[in-house]
């Protein structure tokens, strides 16, 4: 079956889309991904869907016609996938799309009644998208675990344990993308030994400062090179890593309720006047220790393991990957590009292969990773109208971006 998977990340960045050809059931599945691709949105795009993220003020009209218009960006983002595959939506059996997450908070909290909710929000409506492609389209994975006690997060170890599983070693796969978040795979595995969850901050934290410090001249520190030219503040560290979230033991997962816009202003704070070097140089290394203490607090003693495979956009800030290294020797540290999917690839591939299982009723979550209390099939299925072919054409980009000014 061929599968186009579509996620947007906590940066807000784009819509990374990757087809792929799956076949088989957990743990005999077998991937081949044939393109990938990202869609950036537009920036009128990216700042409404940043405000009504960060929690700052909003409407329910606005939230609702974002809905619909991410709608239509994602069902452009699979078209566009198909196309570099050198293939037609008619090839494609299914479509995955986790949306673009605006609210997640996966720890239960007292609310109204007294009951203990978590509450999830992704938004990207899945009629449109199946509706402008013409295929069925599973959306909103989350809260189906959420319903059984889970924390909805994280999802992609049921990719993980299909790539990188070892009969002899054991391994843990580490994505830093907005959110750092690990994977732990014991050697010889089975599903139900995997353990996941949240570290804390990954890239969303140094990228806001990059921003702010650069007045939106950069977006991000590319190969590290602010980092690398500053000295991390201690007495800072030492503040930042007192927070609860590190030390509350998995599972766990975070977002920007935890290391959004708040959290980046009290740490402009405790910097002072430091120099933007130092402040980024700081950023950087919070993300590298709260990771380091995560594995050496919750997985080492445990689950001793052999190599950490890492993929995300922090793969490529070699500051951060030279921290990691030297906190985890003899570990090996890898790269998932070294594996069958790439990791610019990799999130977009998950949730393909999440749809993949609830098209055939089986379950996508790991209740060890997410604290659920037994497995769920996860998502929501949404049908094209009944024509053979999609009944609507995607809409060209330049009118979407004038929807979203």
């Amino acid at each position: 079956m061929r599968v186009i998977g579509l996620i947007s990340g906590t940066s807000a960045d784009g819509i990374d889309a990757a087809l792929v050809r799956i076949e088989g059931r957990p743990p005999r599945i077998r991937l081949w991904l044939e393109a990938a691709q990202t869609l950036p949105y537009p920036e009128q795009v990216r700042k409404a869907i940043l405000r009504v993220a960060e929690g700052t003020a909003t409407s329910t009209a606005e939230i609702s016609r974002l809905h619909v218009l991410l709608g239509e960006l994602f069902a452009l983002a699979a078209r566009r996938v198909c196309r570099a595959a050198g293939c037609t939506l008619r090839d494609v059996g299914l479509i995955g799309s986790h949306g673009q997450t605006v609210y997640h908070q996966g720890h239960q909290e007292r609310w109204l009644t007294g009951r203990r909710l978590a509450t999830t929000l992704q938004i990207g409506e899945p009629a449109v998208i199946a509706a402008r492609t013409g295929r069925p389209v599973v959306a909103d994975f989350r809260p189906a675990d959420l319903a059984v006690g889970g924390q909805g997060a994280p999802l992609v170890p049921l990719l993980d344990y299909v790539l990188y599983r070892h009969p002899a070693r054991g391994r843990v796969a580490l994505n830093i993308g907005g959110i750092a978040n690990v994977t732990v795979l014991p050697a010889g595995a089975n599903p139900e030994d995997v353990l996941a969850f949240d570290t804390g901050p990954g890239n969303m934290v140094i990228d806001a400062l990059v921003r702010r410090l650069t007045r939106n001249r950069r977006s991000f520190d590319r190969d590290g090179r602010m980092a690398a030219r500053g000295r991390p503040l201690r007495n800072v560290l030492d503040q930042l890593l007192a927070d609860r979230y590190f030390r509350r033991p998995p599972p766990k997962s975070a977002g920007r309720e935890q290391f959004g816009q708040d959290y980046v202003n009290r740490l402009l704070q405790l910097c002072g006047r430091a120099k933007p070097e130092d402040v980024v140089a700081t950023a950087t290394t919070l993300t590298a220790l709260s990771i380091l203490d995560a594995l050496h607090r919750f997985v080492r003693p445990r689950w001793p393991f052999d190599e950490l495979i890492v993929s995300g956009g922090g793969a490529k800030n070699p500051v951060l990957m030279a921290q990691l290294a030297a906190g985890l020797a003899p570990v090996r540290v890898r790269l998932a590009d070294e594996f069958a999917i790439p990791s610019r690839a990799k999130e977009a591939v998950a949730f393909a292969l999440l749809a993949y299982e609830t098209w055939h009723g089986r379950p996508g979550n790991i209740p060890r990773a997410t604290g659920a209390r037994q497995p769920a099939v996860l998502g929501k299925i949404c049908f094209p109208p009944c024509e053979t072919k999609a009944s609507g054409k995607v809409l060209r980009r330049e009118r979407v971006i004038r929807m979203g000014s």
